[in-house]
């Protein structure tokens, strides 16, 4: 975070572009806000600065209810952070404390309880079970402030286990009972941007009945440009299971006991994305929420990625005003099987092979086909029981499939960003089949590391030839050096650029092999 000075000229300034860097607290108030709140600004010694919402709220200060400090973009993920607090702030998102206390937590992360603790209150202040809270009850005060959902569904929704907890929790957080929270007219909207984390809880969620779906708004922080992300996706759009058209992203989803369309579509003009799904229960929208942000990378602070890169002359040309977002997944599971899948042949081949594994096992749709969509993609204990010889696939190449499937169905392999990119490489890449670059390739797509990096990737070595002559993997990973920690989206930068897309290494492309290490 700036400094306390930079911070007052920043909050004073009313400039929106620091949303989500910090949030301002008013001691004569009791209520903190965002930068760019339209209230008269408070005098420099009646202020503190906080790195995120939660650290405020700990602090015994409440949102402000006019510029809605909780629909901010951005989250203590965005910068300043270690590499475990990072990690630990993914895993939150996605529920972590939902179930679990913070040793269960730590435990994944390989650190003590009383460690990660100590990070949290160093570099946030706040604690683990502070940051979850607060993404749980701002997500139900969005969901009390502009839908019609029962209070015991927006509990349900936001994942508190009762009313009761809902009631408590927006209490101390709002002073105010949910139900008045429900009565007071709408702020106006925040939007504009979302940065940092892109979960849920740092996305202003919108939602509201459209016939028999849910619609979520969910902004990125501008410039946003989502028609190189759609293009992304739609060359590779999987025939039952995806769709691409007219700005519109749908596929088949399974999210816990529940399955169904979730609907993605970019409106021109408005920089984020609505989401439509199926109304039948609020149980899923807070990972939904996550998800779907992730897919389209809103969380990214384009502007600060792209004047970076852009000091190198060879990533200038490359990243567009608008600047680059890194094309994200719906499930690793799912995306490592594809690139498995797309090793050694061209990205139509790669999807016909998808489309044989989808109708070899994955599940149809519950409650039938949705147009062109009519399966589910299979889960990793589909996969590895499957008979893949079916699919088309080399007797290497099934080898390498059910050894990934296997580690996965079993346990042996989490794909979350728990470990280090080195420890997460190192446990992909131990597997037959697995090399570097699909390694880093799942790093940077499934798991939004930022600074993920196939060194050994043909399209970059192309790109940073000389003469007719490939580069070799020490000279791109040398120049890259300037790049971080952002090097998954000068990756990006010059695989759009450059119309052949990505190329595996050649170690890569051969499954069977195995390295010495």
């Amino acid at each position: 975070m700036f400094d306390d000075d930079t911070c007052y000229r920043a909050f004073t300034s009313r400039d929106r572009r620091f949303d989500g860097r910090f949030v301002t607290a008013v001691l004569t108030t009791g209520i903190y806000c965002r930068p760019g709140c339209p209230a008269r600004p408070p005098a420099r010694r009646n202020v503190r600065f906080f790195a995120c919402p939660a650290a405020a709220e700990s602090a015994g200060f409440r949102p402000c209810l006019r510029c809605r400090p909780e629909t901010a973009p951005g989250s203590p993920a965005g910068s300043g952070t270690s590499a475990t607090v990072a990690r630990a702030l993914r895993l939150i998102d996605d529920g972590a404390l939902d179930g679990s206390g913070v040793e269960h937590l730590a435990a994944r992360l390989g650190v003590t309880g009383r460690w990660l603790r100590r990070l949290f209150a160093a570099q946030l202040g706040a604690s683990p079970l502070a940051v979850a809270r607060t993404r749980r009850v701002h997500f139900a005060r969005r969901l009390l402030d502009e839908t019609d959902l029962p209070v015991a569904e927006v509990a349900l929704a936001s994942g508190f286990g009762s009313s009761r907890r809902l009631h408590d929790a927006v209490r101390a957080t709002f002073r105010r009972a949910p139900s008045e929270l429900r009565r007071r007219p709408a702020g106006p909207r925040a939007g504009g941007s979302a940065g940092g984390r892109t979960g849920a809880a740092s996305a202003a969620v919108r939602t509201a009945p459209r016939g028999d779906a849910l619609e979520l708004r969910l902004p990125a922080r501008p410039p946003f440009d989502a028609g190189p992300l759609l293009r992304f996706f739609a060359a590779r759009a999987l025939p039952g299971v995806e769709q691409i058209a007219d700005g519109v992203y749908r596929r088949s989803v399974r999210l816990g006991d529940e399955s169904g369309v979730v609907e993605i579509r970019t409106v021109p003009g408005e920089p984020g994305v609505r989401v439509l799904w199926p109304a039948s229960s609020p149980r899923s929208l807070l990972a939904l929420a996550s998800r779907a942000g992730r897919l389209f990378d809103l969380g990214a602070d384009v502007a600060t990625i792209r004047a970076h890169l852009r000091q190198d002359p060879l990533l200038a040309a490359a990243i567009p005003t608008a600047g680059i977002r890194v094309p994200g997944a719906w499930d690793p599971f799912e995306l490592g099987v594809r690139a498995l899948l797309g090793q050694q042949i061209s990205v139509a081949a790669a999807r016909t092979l998808a489309t044989r594994l989808v109708g070899l096992c994955g599940a149809p749709l519950p409650g039938g086909p949705r147009g062109p969509l009519t399966h589910l993609f299979p889960t990793p204990a589909a996969v590895a029981g499957a008979d893949l010889t079916r699919v088309g696939l080399t007797r290497a190449r099934t080898a390498a499939l059910r050894g990934f499937a296997t580690a996965v169905a079993g346990g042996g392999l989490d794909l979350t960003v728990a470990a280090s990119l080195d420890e997460q490489v190192a446990r992909l890449t131990a597997l037959p089949g697995i090399g570097e670059w699909t390694a880093h390739y799942l790093a940077m797509r499934a798991l939004g590391d930022p600074d993920a990096f196939p060194a050994g990737d043909l399209g970059l070595r192309r790109a940073l030839g000389r003469d007719g002559r490939l580069a070799t993997p020490g000279e791109v990973a040398k120049r890259a050096e300037r790049w971080r920690p952002w090097r998954a989206y000068a990756v990006i930068a010059l695989w759009m650029k450059d119309v052949a897309g990505p190329t595996p290494s050649l170690d890569d492309r051969r499954p069977g092999s195995r390295r010495k290490r």
